[in-house]
């Protein structure tokens, strides 16, 4: 079962689906694009359509017209035969945020999507537009949410390089246990793996960085799309089988631009040791439980190498250029559909006047900073002219001053794409850079952890914005480099650079996305994009061997020219020896 994927028209301008509208002559409310006559349009279940006084199928002879409710009719079957059903397993916070955007395009295009998640989450919430299939987790809200908050608190610690590592790194494998540990509830619920088992589903949308999902997808024998923004320890290149040179392909944590001095390489180089120390902890406790529950010894590496597809949310404005294989796409930005402003935030940024305003969020997970480290902040943005709207559910800073508003959430990516926005104060996550560039808005990056000292160090190196270090920055650093960004013309000049690069694309990356969860559901896999490299052992990808036997044919070849000269030149001196014997024998 599967989804008719609409044509793409030249010459139309990409309209996000926040822009589908009623028309009329369809009737019944189907959705439909309004072109202009004679271009094309979406009805249900994604079917082109010509534009026109009389709306007909796309691929409809030239003359032939059908009244609007045989039309509707026919749309209607052609949904109901061509929808396909679809299973996810997502991975909380951030992570499903954008997820979530790609589902509800799928259910408007006609797909039944069904999620299983554990009963307590952070952001993972029922939808009309998906069916949800909960499983009871090893932990309670609170316990979740305490130990998050331990881990989020580790940023704000000051101490020694071990002391923090230490810290975040028993922080990270509490985490890794307990997702593995949830996962564990999900595969050993017998009554939701049955339902699971008899549906027939046509593909499996998961997150890998909690391969969850990848267990499943093998125990099922479903084709398989991973959603994400990276695996930590560089697992998703492996497995890909993707070129990863450490040469210039800079390694995740490392804080390093993709053109490195010869320090800076080896810097490098020696992160791919600790990457892989990061990988055994990390994903160890999967393997374990991988192979218990498919009864068969298997790695995280294996069942990751068995993705169809890979809809990696990087974009090369931001992203180093580097080599992807066919199956890696990559759709950064995703995230960046807009909505009207609600009135409320309208009505703010109106009242900010000529100045307008700066927006400043640290991200979903972060609820509450340390109060001096808050007292700092408010101090530094009282010095701007601009009304700063801050998301913030802690406790309110005393010296909170007059033209800080702060707000419990926040519509992040409609207040940035307002024209009024001067600058964006963020901690660096993927989501809410992208959006900076997606809107133009220049940033003062405060990263914490994670993807987030790399993601700050490639905007800093695009002249986009400005980074500070949370442990170390002072009130005058931040107001410093807020009135830096929003002052100096560079940076919105820089930004707005990467803007129309990352905007000049031929299909929005939502639709992009969109269509490659279709393939995959349509064609059960996507198997022509997978390289022969997964055939070949270590020796025999580098070459190895063929270096070897090379080698042994040219190390021949000399040792039999030199054992054909040596005999030359024994038996030339053994012919001029004989010779002066007999001269010599002749004159005596």
């Amino acid at each position: 079962m599967f989804v008719l994927q609409p044509f793409i028209i030249s010459g139309i301008k990409h309209l996000p689906p926040s822009t589908l509208n009623k028309d009329p002559q369809l009737g019944c409310g189907t959705d439909c694009l309004k072109v202009p006559s004679g271009q094309r349009c979406f009805g249900p279940a994604g079917v082109s359509f010509l534009g026109g006084p009389h709306l007909i199928p796309a691929g409809m002879a030239p003359g032939l017209r059908a009244s609007p409710r045989a039309v509707v009719l026919l749309l209607s079957l052609l949904g109901l035969a061509a929808a396909g059903k679809l299973l996810v397993v997502p991975v909380d916070g951030s992570h499903w945020l954008s997820m979530r955007e790609v589902l509800d395009l799928l259910r408007q295009k006609g797909h039944e999507v069904v999620v299983v998640a554990p009963e307590v989450t952070m952001h993972i919430k029922p939808s009309e537009n998906f069916v949800m299939k909960r499983y009871s987790g090893p932990y309670t809200q609170e316990e979740m949410e305490k130990d998050f908050k331990v881990f989020l608190q580790t940023s704000f610690e000051e101490g020694s390089f071990l002391e923090r590592f230490l810290k975040v790194y028993e922080s990270m494998k509490r985490l890794s246990n307990m997702a593995a540990v949830s996962c564990q509830h999900l595969l050993q619920n017998k009554e939701l793996m049955r339902y699971l088992e008899e549906s027939k589903f046509d593909a499996l949308l998961t997150d890998p960085v909690i391969p969850c999902g990848a267990i499943l997808a093998e125990h099922l024998s479903l084709p398989s799309v991973y959603f994400l923004r990276g695996v930590p320890c560089g697992l998703d290149f492996e497995a890909t089988q993707c070129p990863n040179p450490p040469s210039y392909v800079p390694r995740a944590f490392s804080q390093l631009t993709d053109h490195m001095s010869f320090l800076q390489r080896v810097k490098n180089l020696l992160f791919d040791t600790q990457n892989l120390f990061l990988c055994d902890f990390a994903f160890e406790p999967f393997s374990k439980l991988a192979s218990e529950f498919l009864k068969r010894d298997v790695t995280v590496l294996d069942l990751l190498r068995k993705g169809s597809v890979w809809l990696l949310r990087l974009e090369f404005v931001l992203d180093y250029p580097r080599p992807l294989m066919p199956n890696i796409i990559p759709i950064g930005g995703v995230n960046c559909a807009h909505k009207e402003l609600p009135q409320e935030f309208e009505a703010m940024v109106n009242a900010s006047g000529e100045h307008g305003v700066v927006v400043f969020s640290l991200g979903s997970m972060v609820s509450e900073i340390p109060m001096k480290k808050a007292m700092e902040i408010a101090e530094a943005l009282g010095t701007v002219p601009q009304t700063v709207l801050w998301r913030y559910t802690g406790k309110a800073p005393p010296n909170l001053p007059k033209n800080v508003k702060l707000v419990k959430w926040l519509p992040q990516n409609d207040l940035l794409a307002h024209p009024k926005t001067r600058a964006f104060i963020t901690h660096g996550g993927s989501h809410g850079v992208y959006e900076g560039i997606c809107n133009a808005v220049p940033m003062v990056l405060m990263p914490l952890f994670g993807d987030q000292m790399d993601n700050a160090k490639r905007v800093e190196s695009r002249g986009a914005g400005l980074t500070l270090n949370i442990l170390e920055m002072t009130s005058n650093d931040i107001s410093t480099a807020l009135k830096a960004v929003i002052n100096d013309k560079k940076y919105k000049e820089n930004i707005q650079r990467l803007s129309d690069l990352h905007l000049d694309r031929p299909i929005h990356p939502l639709d992009l996305a969109v269509h490659w969860v279709e393939f995959v559901m349509r064609h059960k896999g996507a198997p022509h994009l997978r390289p022969a490299a997964h055939d070949l052992n270590w020796v025999q990808y580098h070459s190895l061997d063929v270096i070897a036997f090379l080698a042994a044919v040219v190390l021949l070849a000399f040792f039999i020219s030199f054992k054909c000269c040596l005999c030359c030149c024994r038996r030339c001196f053994c012919k001029k020896g004989r010779t002066r014997k007999a001269a010599k024998a002749k004159s005596h």
